[in-house]
């Protein structure tokens, strides 16, 4: 199995985002993105890293492809700071386990800066198996699931949870 590494992402990285935008890789996300959105939001990327209010990385095989991108941004989560966490893996690298390996770095990075957050979560789909199996075998809890507008149009999400303490 090929190691993983996840580097910080850098501007450099916005045709990553582009190779992920694509109607197949958003089917679960309500859709595609224009450009400008792509372009906002690798600067908004950046920019949150800069503040220490998000870290962004993009995940290398040993050959330093890049495979997708995983990350962790501040959030409240039933009323206590939280991180949530998103991710995607390019179609030639699924069903090898990269999501997975790549969550589970992302949580070691998750503990040693959580400062006073306790819980990381993740809200996929209902409809995303992929991803939704990537959270129950990283030792995630499901303990809901609820309806919300995300790029402008209802998207039904199941509620996954991570103690960082635990």
């Amino acid at each position: 199995m090929d190691a993983l590494t996840l580097r910080p992402w850098s501007a450099g990285d916005l045709e990553l985002l582009r190779v992920a935008n694509t109607p197949e890789m958003t089917a679960n996300l309500n859709g595609v993105e224009s450009e400008q959105q792509l372009v906002d939001r690798n600067a908004r990327y950046l920019r949150l890293w800069e503040a220490g209010e998000a870290r962004m990385f993009a995940i290398e095989d040993e050959d330093r492809r890049s495979l997708g991108s995983i990350g962790f941004w501040n959030s409240e989560w039933r009323d206590e700071p939280a991180f949530e966490t998103g991710w995607f893996v390019i179609p030639d690298a699924q069903g090898r386990g990269v999501a997975s390996r790549a969550l589970g770095l992302l949580i070691d990075d998750a503990r040693a800066h959580r400062g006073e957050r306790r819980f990381l979560t993740a809200f996929p789909s209902v409809e995303n198996a992929g991803s939704n199996g990537v959270c129950r075998r990283s030792g995630f809890e499901m303990v809901g699931t609820f309806t919300d507008t995300f790029r402008g149009a209802e998207l039904t999400m199941n509620e996954w949870v991570l103690d960082l303490v635990g």
